[in-house]
């Protein structure tokens, strides 16, 4: 199997503010603690041990905050037979993102003043049009903060407007490789926690994502490490009684269900989970291959391993969880509730050892 490093063209700002006077400080205190005798302090009051001390400053240094909601209440949304002019200034010059679909401007509620982004989607057809309703009605749907939410929409002749919570983080997939500051392990767990909760609301509403990718997941800002899911132009209800195949997604985060045009469920959402925190965690990916046709026999051979010098010193954890998402039966992948379980994602004892190790060796910054 080839492993490819993924290379990008633009710089990622870097995502500590914290300056190296304040993680100096972090640890000479960490020191003294483990220095200093409790015995003379027991008299009069209970002393806690030091490693509690440790831990509990960790979790202060740890950005475990929960994701800010939409900066508007969720809204059911049908698309208007108007000029989007008429409601917004739509910013031409100023481009957030693209793909298959169009492009994504910033754009400003004209009564309001409020910051949204318009994703303008061309759809000539019936049929493409039913497709951008269908992720209309998927986004009415649902309603959590690491979702993107949907505010407004509108319908002409040749193209259908989205207007969405406005995000101004960037993509996860611009910070995969930073060549000043690599993304931590402890970075990497922040950021599948956030989009196994999104995930996993997805799942408990029935709704498969079926095009989970780093490009289609958006950080809140440069620096901390809460994510919106958006792009659910390919998402599906999913209905146990009627048996759902799909021939579509991005073939280096296919699942094998997919590519062997089986039936799709909640585990093949998962497959793509672990193939994002695989290559969060390395720069790499793991099926990738030198055209489609060899990416997807990759996947078809579940061919992959941590082999490569970029997991020398990743947790046995990470390489545990990884483990048991890319798995080709997908009857035996975890669920999105029990990956939030797997110590990985869970245990405070590990992810302060992370963090003590990030500090000790910071990145330059």
């Amino acid at each position: 199997m080839k492993l490819l490093k993924i290379n990008r063209l633009e710089e990622i700002n870097t995502r500590y503010n914290r300056n190296q006077l304040e993680k100096t400080a972090f640890f000479q205190s960490m020191e003294k603690m483990e220095r200093t005798s409790f015995q003379e302090e027991k008299v009069n009051r209970q002393v806690l041990p030091v490693t509690t001390i440790v831990l509990s400053v960790c979790f202060y240094f740890v950005d475990n905050s929960p994701t800010p909601p939409a900066p508007f209440d969720h809204r059911i949304v049908s698309a208007k037979r108007v000029g989007i002019s008429s409601y917004y200034n739509v910013s031409e010059n100023e481009i957030l993102g693209g793909g298959r679909f169009g492009q994504v401007h910033k754009c400003e509620e004209k009564s309001t003043g409020l910051k949204l982004a318009a994703k303008i989607i061309k759809a000539k057809g019936p049929k493409q049009k039913d497709e951008v309703k269908n992720e209309i009605s998927v986004m009415n749907q649902l309603n959590h903060v690491n979702l993107i939410q949907l505010y407004d929409a509108f319908e002409s002749k040749n193209d259908i407007v989205l207007v969405m919570e406005y995000v101004e983080g960037g993509e996860l997939f611009d910070r995969i490789i930073d060549e000043n500051c690599n993304l931590t392990e402890m970075d990497t767990i922040l950021f599948i926690k956030h989009i196994c909760e999104g995930i996993q609301y997805m799942h408990q509403m029935y709704i498969l994502h079926l095009d989970l990718k780093p490009e289609n997941i958006l950080c809140v800002n440069r620096a901390a490490n809460q994510i919106k899911i958006i792009d659910f132009g390919l998402a599906r209800r999913y209905q146990p009684r009627e048996k759902l195949r799909v021939n579509f997604g991005t073939p280096e985060f296919l699942a094998p269900e997919v590519v062997n045009y089986e039936y799709v469920s909640f585990p093949t959402d998962m497959w793509s989970l672990g193939v994002i925190a695989y290559m969060l965690l390395s720069g790499l990916s793991p099926f990738l291959g030198d055209d489609d046709n060899e990416t997807l026999n990759n996947i078809m051979s579940c061919s992959w391993d941590f082999e490569d010098e970029e997991f020398r010193g990743v947790s046995d954890q990470a390489k545990d969880f990884i483990s048991k998402l890319l798995i080709k039966d997908k009857c035996w992948r975890l669920s999105a509730t029990a990956a939030l379980k797997h110590p990985w994602l869970s245990d405070h004892k590990l992810h302060c050892r992370l963090q003590v190790s990030k500090f000790k060796y910071p990145c330059v910054l």
